[in-house]
């Protein structure tokens, strides 16, 4: 976005404010593409969607309790 403001008139600076990560925006190619790539999506998923991604790739995965 920051190239294309300057593309489109270099007199614009755009700055860039990363949020905390409670309002940040998690998106589903995401949270697909680290799974997929063998990484952890316990913090960013619910437990069933965890499961059924496990049950989908036929990985096994340890249970877990996460407070229910």
């Amino acid at each position: 976005m920051a190239l294309m403001n300057r593309r489109l008139n270099p007199r614009i600076e755009t700055v860039f404010m990363m949020p905390a990560e409670s309002y940040s925006y998690l998106s589903v190619s995401l949270v697909k593409e680290v799974f997929h790539l063998g990484g952890r999506v316990r913090d960013l998923v619910p437990p069933l969607v965890e499961r059924r991604l496990n049950e989908k790739s036929g990985r096994r995965t340890a249970t877990r309790s996460r407070g229910r």
